[in-house]
C-alpha cells in the first residue's frame, strides 16, 4: 500500500484528446509535500506516514500546533494528513513528493469536504415534494410535515430527515482517472468533478476497488541520466589518466619538458647574441661613412 498527497482544489477546465473530445477535468496543485513524521507498527500499532502541503508562516500557527512542528523538526505547513501504508510503502522522512508520484492513466481515489450551503429545508435537503401550493394549505408549502407517531412512541426518532445543516461533510469519489501530471509545476488533472470549492484541501490515493499496474513503489524515483554521465566521464577522463600513471612514466614527462624548456632558452639566447652582432657591425659601418667625410 502506497502512501497518498495532500493537494489544492484550482478548479475545473476541459481536456481535449486525441480523438477530439472534450473531457471535463479538475485541476489539482501538489505543493511542497513532505514526509514529516512516521508511525510503526510496534509503537503505535499500524504503519502511516504523515505528509505536509506547502508552508505556512508563524504568525498563523496556534502554539500547540507550533511545538509539534519543533518536535519533528519540520517547518510549519499549511495542511498535514496522515496516510496508512504497508511496511514496504515507507519513505525517509524529510523526503519530498512530486506529481509524478501518481502515473498517467492510473485510478484514484479523491477525499474531501464537500460545498457547505448553511441551514437547508427539507426539499432542497432531502428532495422532499412539499405540501399543496393551494387549496387547504396555510403559510407551510415547503414543510416537511409530521415528523412522528401518535402517543406511543411519543418522540420523534433519530436520524429523522428535517431541516438542518446542508453541506460541508466528509465525501469520498471513488475510480477518478488520472489524466495527466506535471511534476515541474506540481499539476495533476483529474477526469471529472471532485467534491469541495476552489482552494479546498483534498486527499488523493491509489483506487481502493481498482487495481492500479506498474506504479513507482513506494513513490517516483528520479534516473540518473547516462548522457551526462557520459559527459562527466569525458570532463574527468584526463584526470583518471593522470591519476592511474606510474611514477615512472610521470618522471618521464617531466623529463620532456624541461628539456622543452632548455630548448626554447638555447634559442631564445641565440636570437639575442644574433641581434647584438648586427647592431654592432650597423654602428661600424656608421663610423666608417663619418671618418671618409
Amino acid at each position: 500500500m502506497r502512501t497518498g498527497l495532500v493537494a489544492k482544489k484550482l478548479g475545473m477546465s476541459r481536456f481535449f484528446s486525441t480523438d477530439g473530445k472534450n473531457v471535463p477535468v479538475t485541476l489539482l496543485k501538489v505543493d511542497l509535500c513532505k514526509v514529516i513524521d512516521h508511525k510503526v507498527q510496534e509503537k503505535h500499532g499500524y504503519n502511516a506516514l504523515k505528509i505536509s502541503f506547502s508552508s505556512s508562516k508563524k504568525s498563523k500557527i496556534n502554539k500547540p500546533v507550533m511545538g509539534y512542528f519543533k518536535k519533528v523538526k519540520s517547518e510549519a505547513s499549511l495542511k498535514t494528513k496522515e496516510f496508512k501504508v504497508s511496511k514496504e510503502g515507507m519513505i525517509k522522512v524529510g523526503s519530498t513528493l512530486l506529481a509524478n508520484h501518481f502515473v498517467d492513466g492510473q485510478m484514484v481515489d479523491i477525499s474531501g469536504f464537500t460545498i457547505g450551503k448553511g441551514f437547508a429545508g427539507g426539499m432542497k435537503r432531502h428532495n422532499f415534494g412539499g405540501n399543496r401550493a393551494s387549496h387547504g394549505v396555510s403559510i407551510s408549502h415547503r414543510s416537511h410535515g409530521s415528523t412522528g407517531q401518535c402517543q406511543d412512541p411519543g418522540k420523534v426518532f433519530k436520524g429523522k430527515k428535517m431541516a438542518g445543516r446542508l453541506g460541508n461533510v466528509k465525501c469520498t469519489v471513488q475510480n477518478l482517472k488520472v489524466i495527466q501530471t506535471n511534476h515541474e509545476q506540481g499539476i495533476i488533472v483529474v477526469k471529472g468533478a471532485v467534491p469541495g470549492p476552489k482552494g479546498v484541501f483534498v486527499s488523493i490515493f491509489d483506487s481502493v476497488k481498482f487495481k492500479n499496474k506498474n506504479l513507482p513503489y513506494p513513490t517516483f524515483q528520479e534516473k540518473i541520466n547516462d548522457d551526462n554521465n557520459s559527459e562527466v566521464k569525458e570532463e574527468h577522463k584526463g584526470a583518471l589518466e593522470t591519476a592511474n600513471q606510474s611514477p615512472v612514466d610521470k618522471k618521464n614527462e617531466n623529463i620532456k619538458v624541461s628539456e622543452n624548456l632548455n630548448i626554447t632558452e638555447v634559442q631564445t639566447e641565440g636570437n639575442n647574441s644574433s641581434r647584438n652582432n648586427d647592431q654592432n657591425t650597423i654602428q661600424k659601418s656608421e663610423g666608417n661613412n663619418e671618418s671618409t667625410n
